[in-house]
């Protein structure tokens, strides 16, 4: 089954073609890696499968089902794409649990496991807003994982993250996708995309096209 299935797919903003013509067919349950230089057009593509924009022609399916007409948004869908909006006077507990509560599938206890999963401490009783950027990029890690989608669109996820904290990202990422999810990760960082990767594609100038990358 095709986990995305683009077709044609243009966007146009300000009389500028920010994605052309995109074709893209991915298959469930894999992991792929997305490359480009600033501004070619990456995140953008991740926000048309995510439902974020819609497209000036063409179209894009997700699971079988035409993002725009059949879905306002894909189901099931996890993502980080640029920066993730929490609440800054909330914990990250709190700002977790306020997201849970739209489809209220997680316990508290779920909640704070997944806080522990990305190495932070459920407990910890700081609003967000004095969060450390690497401990911010954790909780939207978090954020993404913790209703267990079935794609994980992930724009830098390793962004302003040490070593242990690059190790964890990409030990997480191999687990959510040996549980099944497919996983769609965007890195100007090469090893990310090496390391996790089977099939690539480099964005440039909002055109895609699947490549091979050196190791």
């Amino acid at each position: 089954m095709l986990a995305v299935d683009m077709h044609d797919y243009t966007k146009i903003i300000k009389k500028r073609e920010i994605l052309k013509n995109v074709n893209l067919q991915l298959e469930a349950g894999g992991i792929y890696g997305l490359y480009g230089h600033n501004g070619s057009g990456k995140s953008m593509l991740m926000r048309a499968i995510s439902g974020l924009i819609m497209p000036t022609s063409g179209s894009v399916s997700v699971f079988g089902k035409e993002v725009g007409k059949e879905i306002p948004f894909p189901d099931e869908m996890g993502l980080i794409i640029e920066n993730v909006g929490f609440w800054p006077h909330y914990t990250g507990f709190e700002n977790l649990k306020a997201l849970a509560s739209i489809r209220g599938k997680l316990t508290d206890g779920e909640i704070r496991d997944v806080i522990a999963r990305v190495g932070l401490d459920p407990m910890d009783k700081r609003a967000y807003r004095k969060y450390s950027l690497g401990m911010k990029q954790r909780l939207g890690i978090a954020q993404a994982v913790m209703e267990q989608p079935k794609l994980l669109l992930l724009d830098e996820p390793t962004n302003a993250l040490d070593e242990d904290g690059v190790a964890l990202v990409r030990k997480i990422i191999r687990e959510e996708n040996d549980r099944g999810a497919t996983v769609i990760l965007a890195s100007h960082n090469q090893e990310d995309l090496t390391s996790l990767c089977a099939k690539f594609y480099k964005m440039n100038d909002g055109v895609l096209k699947e490549e091979a990358l050196q190791a």
